[in-house]
């Protein structure tokens, strides 16, 4: 189920040139009303569920309908972001409410180092793994010629 923005609660960002659904959307769906100054998703059936626009609004404006793997049809799942976690209500049709909080990261801020090499040796040239110290032998031999039989030539419709 695409995004919907609830009017009642959305303000455009405070009338800034872009808001920050719009700055999000990976898809450049959500676009600025400029009578009503309010967001809204231009194109919902082009809408890839990605709630990237749910997590980002500061006003908690827009909503999507959960998937049913974690959600039942009719719950509804809203993400409150803090700087280090995303907490995630799920409230489900009878009422009943779940809240799962999740680290926005697992390593610290700058920590990760794409390019450094701690081994030394690593080469475009060579055909192990990162992790790997040699390749392994596979156990049985690949490629083998396997004869066809006759039998096995006919076709079954």
């Amino acid at each position: 189920m695409p995004t919907f923005v609830d009017p009642s609660k959305c303000d455009g960002c405070k009338g800034g040139e872009k808001t920050a659904c719009m700055y999000i959307c990976p898809n450049d769906l959500m676009v600025l009303d400029d009578k009503e100054m309010r967001a809204y998703n231009q194109e919902p059936d082009a809408c890839w569920e990605c709630y990237s626009c749910v997590k980002i609004c500061p006003q908690g404006a827009i909503t999507a309908r959960p998937y049913a793997d974690f959600a039942p049809m009719g719950g509804t799942c809203i993400p409150m972001r803090s700087a280090d976690s995303v907490m995630w209500t799920v409230k489900f049709r009878n009422g009943s409410v779940k809240r799962f909080k999740f680290p926005i990261r697992t390593t610290p801020e700058g920590s990760i180092k794409p390019f450094d090499d701690p081994k030394g040796d690593a080469t475009l040239e060579d055909s192990k793994l990162y992790t790997e110290t040699a390749l392994v032998e596979p156990q049985t031999v690949l490629g083998k010629k396997f004869e066809v039989s006759e039998a096995d030539k006919t076709l079954t419709c």
